[in-house]
């Protein structure tokens, strides 16, 4: 089954990571995979364009089959993979319903975590043309958001995943964020539940198969977000 994926992908990227926890998740290791880099424009290469005509990052094909957004590739593979692997989607209603809405709030995280990093440096903004009034404005609102999930994961107790007590499709999502601003500098004592569940997850098989090859190659981070 796996050897009829391909997955082109980009190390450190959160939407790539998503898909391949979902991968790890459902024990189909093996499939095709290529590692593009973003510096050398790679994912605009006729070989991305020609499986995912917007020129992102992953790109995701199983057969004949394309599933190139993150959050769709991931709900494909549980839907396709059900008996295989890790249950994703939990039954009961209650459990199902807050993993929905931390998918989808997780995407809010994601958005507010890049405004703040890609307008630190020059990626999406100019020098010329940054401004410390938003900056501060973003970090604000990252802030916020950051606070919204301390106190989610505050109410569900410690030891808790994020739609209660089975790993889902919401950790599976979330996780890469949660990865990200912590390579990124946040700091575990000022977020304590967020560190606490970042510590949970990090060494599960399928998030540890799956680390940014360049993290482990240089473990020490940035300090981007160290004041947040």
């Amino acid at each position: 089954m796996a050897k009829d994926m391909t997955l082109l992908w980009v190390t450190g990227s959160p939407p790539c990571w998503r898909v391949m926890i979902a991968l790890e998740e459902k024990n189909l290791q093996g499939y095709n995979q290529k590692l593009l880099s973003f510096d050398k424009m790679e994912h605009k290469s006729q070989q991305v364009l020609d499986i995912n005509p917007r020129g992102q990052i992953p790109t995701f094909k199983h057969g004949d089959n394309v599933i190139n957004e993150s959050y769709a590739a991931c709900f494909y593979l549980e839907s396709q993979f059900k008996s295989q692997g890790t249950k994703l989607i939990p039954d009961g209603p209650a459990e199902q319903a807050l993993m929905y809405q931390r998918m989808f709030e997780g995407l809010t995280f994601y958005e507010k975590l890049n405004v703040v990093i890609y307008y630190s440096f020059d990626w999406f903004v100019p020098e010329g043309e940054r401004h410390e009034s938003a900056l501060k404005r973003n970090k604000e609102a990252l802030v916020t958001e950051l606070r919204l999930w301390e106190g989610y994961l505050q109410k569900l107790g410690s030891g808790s995943y994020l739609a209660g007590p089975s790993f889902t499709l919401a950790d599976v999502v979330v996780f890469p964020t949660v990865g990200t601003v912590f390579r990124f500098g946040l700091s575990p004592e000022r977020y304590p539940k967020l560190g606490e569940y970042h510590n949970l997850l990090k060494e599960r098989p399928s998030i540890r198969a799956s680390w940014p090859p360049h993290w482990l190659e240089s473990p020490k981070g940035l300090d981007t977000l160290k004041d947040i």
